[in-house]
């Protein structure tokens, strides 16, 4: 059973992405200069409101929604959500999402076969940005955890670098949830077969700058970009979580994703507590939710799956 504490976090992840997804959307494909002022101020390519967020977090939602009939997730129910909100013709939908969800795949099965068989650069953040709910349903089983984030992943990106990604970024918000700490991150790399390729990475966001991964579209930079702002900004407590935001946003290039895929790690450390107020209050969007929609949402699931 999940203490007030871990309830917050699990609570956080989930709220911590949409918050990183809605902040960072007024910004979208722009780099702001240091002296710009942050905030949840709507705008940017798609004309968001104040608030409002979203591909990532509406995708999110969607594997919410499959995980809360649970117990688990059944991967036809994921695509069947996938479905139903590319068929609510959302403003923005990501170039690899789109060529799968197009065809309006009827099961699993057939959308990872649609996923597998395109071509080009297949490797984008799209499938990173909504990993959060597949960590609250499998707080109880690491490897279960590990082994859905690929399975959910994979229904629209086969790229090997995303599936890693995701694997990552998953365990790591379980472990936060549980541990509340960012450990998880370094533990599950160091201990996979792909260290060789992740650990100098992550040597690099934590080192570097975000002109050095600049392409953050691209799953592997994303996470970077991600991992850059959260182990740069102070981590004196709660307030790190807005921080490391703001610095995901200021990094520039695809800023709703990577605020959202930071958020749902920062979420899951500090707690849906951390997210300021007055932006949890005008949090809203797919499927005509809102910021405390979504924290019942991801209490619930994460409750429900998890063995008293």
């Amino acid at each position: 059973m999940l203490d007030e504490w871990q309830l917050d976090r699990a609570a956080g992840a989930l709220l911590g992405t949409a918050a990183g997804d809605a902040l960072g959307a007024g910004y979208e494909f722009t780099h702001p200069g240091p002296f710009q002022v942050i905030d949840m101020i709507g705008g940017g390519a798609f004309q968001w409101a104040p608030g409002e967020w979203t591909d990532d977090t509406s995708m999110a939602m969607a594997i919410a929604l499959a995980a809360d009939r649970g117990p688990g997730i059944d991967l036809d129910d994921v695509a069947a959500e996938f479905v139903a909100w590319w068929d609510s013709a959302p403003r923005d939908v990501g170039l690899q999402t789109s060529r799968v969800l197009s065809v309006r795949p009827d099961s699993a099965q057939a959308m990872q076969h649609r996923a597998s068989s395109l071509d080009g650069l297949t490797g984008g953040n799209g499938s990173l940005m909504r990993t959060a709910p597949v960590a609250l349903v499998h707080l109880d089983d690491a490897a279960e955890c590990v082994r859905m984030a690929a399975a959910i992943g994979a229904l629209t990106h086969r790229d090997q670098q995303a599936i890693e990604a995701c694997q990552i970024w998953t365990y790591a918000i379980r472990h936060a949830v549980l541990h509340a700490s960012f450990d998880g991150v370094r533990d599950f790399v160091a201990n996979s077969a792909s260290a060789g390729y992740w650990e100098p990475l992550l040597d690099q966001a934590e080192t570097g700058v975000p002109h050095d991964f600049p392409k953050n579209g691209w799953v592997v930079h994303a996470l970077q970009t991600a991992w850059w702002a959260i182990t740069h900004a102070a981590q004196s407590g709660p307030a790190h979580l807005p921080r490391a935001l703001e610095l995901c946003v200021r990094a520039g290039g695809d800023t709703d994703t990577t605020a959202a895929i930071a958020g749902g790690l920062l979420g899951a450390r500090w707690g849906a507590s951390a997210v300021p107020q007055r932006w949890r209050a005008i949090l809203h969007g797919y499927p005509g939710s809102t910021g405390d929609d979504v924290v019942s949402l991801a209490v619930r699931i994460a409750t429900n799956n998890t063995i008293g």
